[in-house]
């Protein structure tokens, strides 16, 4: 591949016990943008699984980190160096409390917000990096936000969530192009 313009990340947990839950929403996201674009198959490197392909023009990477969630940064750390990219040719997509389930919202650099995967990768990488929050809602008490990001999400969650993350995926070729 030649030099890569954009390391596409998803967060989330390795293996069958997370898949489906919220705190996943992240390799879910990458799983259909590989998917759609055509990626080449997922291969284990950089402490994660990579694939790289196209999105418009730009040549990708993705990566979705096995390192469990708080230890995220590793993985993307490795990566980005390995391919000399910076911090701001990064993007993550992650699950995020704070916002309704199925709102979208896209910011570079900021705080974790308590996230451990956003915690880890900016002690790896620096905070300059995308990030493409991915609202699944809060459960009303923080005792309970554990067990709301590890639950799975329920089929209306699911119905919630796919059309607006559909949409950003169908302009991610202009968003990547708009990076800066």
């Amino acid at each position: 591949m030649p030099n890569p313009s954009h390391l596409i990340v998803g967060l989330g947990n390795p293996g069958e016990e997370y898949a489906g839950t919220r705190h996943n929403i992240g390799f879910m996201t990458v799983d259909v943008i590989a998917r759609e674009n055509g990626a080449m198959p997922w291969k284990s490197k950089f402490k994660g699984q990579l694939s790289s392909g196209k999105i418009g023009a730009h040549d990708v990477l993705y990566l979705k980190p096995e390192t469990y969630m708080n230890l995220s940064g590793e993985s993307v750390g490795e990566a980005m160096r390995f391919y000399k990219l910076t911090p701001a040719q990064v993007v993550v997509f992650h699950d995020e409390i704070d916002l309704p389930i199925g709102e979208l919202r896209t910011k570079k650099g900021g705080g974790a917000a308590g996230h451990n995967g956003l915690k880890s990768i900016d002690q790896h990488i620096g905070q300059d990096y995308w990030r493409v929050r991915i609202g699944v809602g809060h459960p009303g008490d923080r005792e309970m936000v554990s067990g709301h990001v590890l639950g799975k999400f329920s089929k209306n969650d699911l119905e919630a969530v796919a059309p607006p993350v559909e949409k950003f995926i169908s302009g991610l070729a202009e968003f990547l192009g708009g990076l800066k």
